[in-house]
Order: C-alpha cells, then sequence, then structure tokens
C-alpha cells in the first residue's frame, strides 16, 4: 500500500511595491530622519557651544563631546520613533548603531578640525559653521548605514 501526498507549491512572493508606494515611504523615512537629526543636531550645537564658549573647553573635546552626547540622544529617537516599525532591539542593533555612531564622531571630528584648525574658522560663527558642515557631512554616512545595517526593515511585516 502506497501513500501518495500532494506536494502543493510555494504561495508566490508577493509583488514588489508600486514605485510611489517605495518614494512615499522612503519620503516618510527621510522626514522622521530629519526630526530626529535635526533635535540631534540641536543637541550637538547647545552641547558645543556651552562646552567651548561657556567652560573653556578645548574646540575638539567640546566638538567630540558634543557628537557623543547627541548619539546617545539620537539612539533614543531613532529607536524609537523614526525605526520603530523596524526589528526590535537586539545586542547587534545597539553594537551596530553605536560603531557606526563612533566612526560617524569620527569623520565629524575631523571634519571640524580640517575647518576650525586647517581652515581658521575659529571666531564664534565660524566654529559654529565648521560644526555645522561637519555634521552635515556625516549625517548623510550615518543615514546609510543606519538604514541599511543598523535599522533593517522586515519584510515579513510588508
Amino acid at each position: 500500500m502506497t501513500v501518495q501526498t500532494e506536494v502543493r507549491p510555494a504561495p508566490p512572493a508577493p509583488p514588489a511595491p508600486p514605485v510611489l508606494v517605495r518614494v512615499r515611504r522612503l519620503s516618510m523615512e527621510v522626514a522622521k530622519f530629519g526630526v530626529v537629526g535635526g533635535s540631534g543636531v540641536a543637541v550637538n550645537f547647545l552641547v558645543f557651544n556651552l562646552l567651548l564658549r561657556g567652560l573653556n573647553w578645548a574646540p575638539m573635546a567640546a566638538t567630540v563631546m558634543a557628537s557623543c552626547v547627541a548619539m546617545a540622544t539620537n539612539y533614543l529617537g531613532f529607536r524609537f520613533f523614526a525605526y520603530r516599525d523596524r526589528a526590535s532591539r537586539t545586542r547587534r542593533q545597539i553594537a551596530l548603531f553605536f560603531g557606526f555612531s563612533a566612526l560617524g564622531v569620527v569623520m565629524e571630528s575631523v571634519l571640524f578640525y580640517a575647518g576650525y584648525h586647517g581652515a581658521g574658522m575659529t571666531g564664534p560663527i565660524a566654529s559654529n559653521l565648521a560644526k555645522a558642515l561637519s555634521i552635515v557631512l556625516a549625517s548623510a554616512f550615518r543615514f546609510l548605514v543606519y538604514r541599511t545595517w543598523v535599522f533593517q526593515h522586515d519584510a515579513r511585516r510588508e
């Protein structure tokens, strides 16, 4: 006596979302990244100016400390606001976030150093301009790595 089992083909993969849906999702992601990033920039500038101008810290120490404080506040914003629909918090996610953020701090610091010491942007307005340019360039890097490796999209939720 032979028992035959019915083999059913796997269900077809869901179709890729239309272009407009993908553009809308990316636009919302960029907007949320901007909100969190904007608040992080505000924290970064506030701490930077407090340390540099208010407490007379050395410029490089002030920029590194300000970037680190902003990094910590940004994690909360990204995790619980911008990317709350992504995979849940794991040790790997936290390690990747702070690893890539540390690279961002290094990038920011090198760019700030080039502006502050290399280009002589040492006055109150000029040092803030050097800080702003370093933040903008490092933020482009952060956006790409956060969305690609840190807060990965869970395809099962689509």
